[in-house]
C-alpha cells in the first residue's frame, strides 16, 4: 500500500511539473521575464554573510540552487533543515539538465546573528551560502520577493530560471531526481 501511495504521489508530481517544464524549453535561448513565478528568471540578491562578505545570488550562475528563505526562531524551518541537508548531501555534485551541482543560498529572516550562525551550525547546514541582511520581517530582500511566511523558497536551473517554488518535504527531492541528468 505503501509503495503504491508513494507511486501515485511521484506520478501527480511529476504530472504536475510537465505544465511548466515545455515553457523552459521554449525559453532557452532568449531573453526570459525577470519576475518569482515559474518560467521567470529570479532577480538577483546581494546580501552579506555570517562572516560580513557579500554573496551574489549570481555568483552560483550554472548551477541549480535551491534558494531558501528561513529563520533560526522558525519551527518548521527547523524541522525542514534535515531534509534539505539530505537533499544536498544527496545532490551536490550531480549533474543536471540544465546545470551542474546543487548548492543552496540560505537567507535568513533572523534579527540577531548569534541566533542564526548558532542554528547554521547546530543543523549542520554544511553549505557555504548563508546570507542574511538582519531585519526580520523588514528585510528590503524578503518583501521584494512577497516572502510573507517561511520556510519559502525558489529552485532555479544554471540560468536563474525559476523552476518550482515552496518545495516541502519529499517533493525537493523528487524535483532534483526529475531535473538529473540520466
Amino acid at each position: 500500500m505503501k509503495k503504491i501511495k508513494l507511486g501515485l504521489i511521484l506520478f501527480s508530481f511529476l504530472f504536475s511539473l510537465s505544465a511548466f517544464a515545455g515553457t523552459l524549453k521554449t525559453t532557452e535561448g532568449k531573453d526570459v521575464k525577470e519576475g518569482y513565478e515559474i518560467g521567470n528568471k529570479l532577480p538577483d540578491i546581494t546580501a552579506k554573510s555570517i562572516a560580513g562578505k557579500d554573496i551574489k545570488l549570481s555568483s552560483l550562475e550554472g548551477k541549480l540552487v535551491l534558494v531558501d528563505f528561513w529563520a533560526s526562531w522558525c519551527p518548521p524551518c527547523r524541522a525542514e533543515n534535515p531534509r534539505i541537508v539530505n537533499a544536498y548531501n544527496k545532490f551536490k555534485d550531480a549533474s543536471f539538465k540544465n546545470g551542474k551541482g546543487f548548492t543552496i543560498y540560505s537567507f535568513s529572516l533572523d534579527t540577531k546573528q548569534a541566533n542564526w550562525k548558532a542554528a547554521v551550525a547546530k543543523d549542520k547546514l554544511d553549505w557555504d551560502y548563508h546570507v542574511s541582511e538582519l531585519k526580520g520581517w523588514h528585510s528590503p530582500t524578503s518583501n521584494k520577493f512577497g516572502i510573507n511566511s517561511i520556510p519559502s523558497n525558489f529552485l532555479i536551473d544554471g540560468n536563474g530560471i525559476i523552476l518550482a517554488k515552496n518545495l516541502r518535504g519529499e517533493k525537493l527531492e523528487l524535483i532534483l531526481q526529475y531535473y538529473q541528468k540520466k
